[in-house]
């Protein structure tokens, strides 16, 4: 499924999509998956990938996933810090 759907971060279509249909029906329903990422990132002010895929026990393509979903609902967002790449809450 991957190969012929890959994850895609930036998309700015889903991100009005997401945001729209949000509005609509009264805020986002979450995963309980994405509601441990986002815990992870309250606690800690943002983590590296494969911080994240440890403390989840999930694999790096799985996190890929969810991390797009929560981008494109704007919860997350990607930030540099010191050349390396973190996730932190928007």
């Amino acid at each position: 499924m991957d190969s012929l759907s890959p994850t895609r971060t930036c998309d700015p279509w889903s991100v009005h999509s997401a945001k729209t249909l949000g509005e609509a029906g009264g805020g986002f329903v979450l995963t309980a998956l994405q509601s441990k990422i986002l815990g992870l990132l309250g606690q800690t002010c943002g983590a590296e990938r494969r911080y994240l895929v440890g403390q989840l026990g999930i694999s790096p393509t799985e996190l890929e996933r969810e991390i797009a979903a929560l981008r494109h609902m704007e919860k997350v967002r990607g930030e540099l810090r010191e050349g390396k790449k973190f996730v932190t809450q928007w």
